[in-house]
């Protein structure tokens, strides 16, 4: 529990800076008046991003690096709106799908040794306070799997509530809670090791050129234990969507493959991210 407390303060020190002159969304600043946000959200169908989409390299933190502990892992997530227009109580159904890879490319015939598809379809409310875009929830209901059989199939399905907040113009507070319904035969203690609730923040520079990113996903039980992920980005060129990304992962669960095998991981590569803040 020390190492996850050192982590949060450290991430909170090197973000401070981020939050002067930030301003309420609410109250002032350069906030997203609700008529754009609603064109956004309302024009014809397309294919968006999701998640943040990354390709990040580098070793094992703690136990000596290694062949097998070194590894690139890559993100793709993306999302597609179903329907043109607005759903009742002004909600948009959406199809999400995001997929996750850890490829041993120093180990002899560079294996991928965990592939994670995670498909899903939500139901995505926006909200406004005083025609001013805040944040929005998803009710969601997603699958994820590794494709494999025999000992090494994992899988489950989670009926979840998502939730981002913008408090001002460079943070916004994120959450996540789910039902867990687990039918991997071998992975029927995964609730132990990725817990029913996630949350986080993202801090933004008023120049929109840094970023960082913090996740808190608590395991099961009462006691205080937690899988934390920090992500600090820098984006390259002033108009382009590609950043320099520095990911750290601390904790289980990393992976379905070894989800009940602790990782610490600090790994490095190149990040392009949705408009805005991201989905978790």
């Amino acid at each position: 529990m020390k190492s996850i407390v050192k982590i949060i303060v450290l991430f909170v020190l090197l973000l401070q800076p981020f939050f002067a002159g930030a301003q309420i969304l609410v109250t002032g600043g350069a906030p997203l008046d609700a008529d754009s946000v609603k064109r956004d959200f309302t024009k014809q169908p397309y294919f968006g991003l999701y998640k943040d989409n990354y390709f990040i390299f580098g070793p094992s933190v703690g136990p000596k690096a290694t062949r097998e502990n070194t590894n690139i892992k890559f993100q793709i997530s993306i999302s597609q709106r179903l329907h043109k227009g607005t759903l009742p109580w002004g909600t948009y159904l959406y199809l999400f799908y995001s997929q996750k890879c850890f490829w041993n490319v120093l180990e002899n015939s560079m294996p991928m040794t965990d592939l994670n598809f995670n498909p899903g379809i939500g139901l995505t409310k926006p909200f406004f306070v005083k025609n001013r875009y805040i944040g929005k929830a998803t009710f969601l209901i997603e699958h994820e799997s590794n494709g494999r059989d025999s000992i090494w199939s994992r899988s489950w399905n989670r009926v979840a509530l998502a939730a981002n907040v913008m408090v001002t113009k460079n943070l916004m507070v994120h959450g996540k809670i789910w039902i867990p319904i687990v039918d991997g035969e071998h992975n029927r203690d995964i609730v132990k090791y990725c817990g029913f609730w996630q949350a986080g923040i993202q801090v933004l520079s008023d120049n929109r050129r840094f970023v960082g990113d913090l996740v808190v996903n608590k395991r099961g039980g009462w006691n205080l234990n937690a899988n934390i992920t920090l992500g600090l980005a820098y984006r390259i060129f002033k108009d382009e969507n590609q950043y320099l990304y520095l990911q750290y992962y601390n904790g289980y669960g990393e992976g379905l493959l070894e989800f009940n095998k602790f990782h610490s991981q600090l790994r490095l590569g190149i990040l392009i991210r949705p408009q805005l803040f991201s989905d978790h």
